[in-house]
């Protein structure tokens, strides 16, 4: 096998395989020349070259043309065979049809993402995929960086602020902040929350790999505000049994804390200052930036997840009025402004 390979890399020419074909079509070099824009010397030095390499004539010239040698007639329909299957498998460009497919997507997001994305993808799904499954794992910075460039994970959907360099593309989808989750019934219920309750009140904090803590936690700092932490916990999950059971206070992603309100046990609270925002994102590797398959996959999530879809304005708004969306009427800007970067990357 190594020899065979030797022997077509030093010796034979791809394109000899259009000459052939294209003579065993046209029966004529003259017409076989034109149709591949060559010359006709050129054409005939190609032909040279192919017989010589056969140890066959392999077209002859008789009174209805160039007529094939048996060989000959064996090597068009082959080489028709291989062009085909060039054009189609290595040219063209690959179709994905998501209604048929039975692909496993595979998704890294927080726990806390997974409660705001999945519902309302897997929806979406059992319409326009209902053959497709969905993995979703939840993996600190390096393992995940790794698992995108070996095309372990396709789409990483949240907050991802390490995932930064020329190997990675993203989208925003959308700005997000964070709201106050305490029980019903709860002390503070009623009235406006003041700086000075929330930080002498116990805290129960989330210290997980989902990054939009960690960005809170930074804010509180910068601004030299320190909360009263009386239980940390890696679960997102866990917080609303919690806070139904005691007075303490758990600050969450806006979204995740709509999503624990709505199933009766905790309400929200608009915190005492000026929430700090974040950018929710989509973001893929250049390994697969031109798959067809992720970018069915990344258009779904676009569509399903935009500022025009955001299904927690209304709560922002209630919690803290208009004035801290309208500071993100910059934000589409910067979004244009960050694809165009993104595409102008090496592919």
């Amino acid at each position: 096998m190594e020899t065979i390979d030797k022997s077509l890399d030093a010796a034979f020419d791809l394109n000899l395989l259009r000459v052939v074909v294209t003579l065993g079509n046209t029966r004529s070099v003259t017409h076989a020349a034109a149709a591949l824009g060559m010359s006709q010397s050129g054409f005939s030095s190609a032909l040279a070259r192919l017989r010589q390499l056969c140890g066959d004539p392999l077209f002859v010239r008789t009174a209805s043309g160039m007529s094939p040698t048996p060989r000959a007639e064996r090597m068009v329909a082959t080489a028709r065979s291989v062009l085909a299957q060039v054009a189609e498998g290595v040219l063209g460009q690959p179709e994905f049809d998501a209604a048929t497919t039975r692909t496993e997507f595979r998704l890294a997001m927080a726990d806390v993402a997974e409660i705001v994305f999945l519902p309302r993808l897997l929806r979406h799904f059992q319409v326009h995929a209902p053959h497709a499954r969905v993995v979703c794992v939840t993996l600190p910075n390096g393992p995940l960086q790794q698992a995108m460039a070996s095309g372990e994970i396709d789409l990483a959907l949240g907050y991802f602020p390490d995932l930064n360099a020329q190997s990675f593309f993203r989208q925003r989808l959308y700005v997000h902040t964070y709201a106050c989750m305490v029980r019903k019934g709860h002390p503070l219920e009623g009235s406006r929350l003041t700086q000075k309750a929330y930080l002498n009140h116990g805290h129960a904090d989330v210290a997980s790999p989902a990054r939009s803590n960690e960005f809170f936690d930074k804010f509180l700092t910068r601004r030299g505000l320190q909360r009263r932490i009386v239980l940390s916990t890696q679960h997102h999950m866990s917080l609303p049994a919690i806070i139904e059971a005691t007075d303490l206070l758990a600050t969450v992603p806006l979204a995740t804390g709509a999503r624990f309100a709505q199933l009766g046990a905790v309400q929200l609270l608009g915190l005492p200052f000026q929430p700090p925002t974040f950018a929710v994102q989509a973001h893929w590797h250049r390994l697969v930036h031109h798959d067809a398959r992720n970018r069915w996959l990344r258009s779904q999530c676009s569509d399903l997840f935009n500022d025009a879809t955001d299904e927690w304005r209304d709560i922002e708004t209630a919690l803290y009025g208009a004035a801290l969306r309208a500071r993100r009427t910059q934000a589409p800007k910067a979004k244009a402004k960050t694809d165009r970067r993104a595409q102008k990357q090496p592919s």
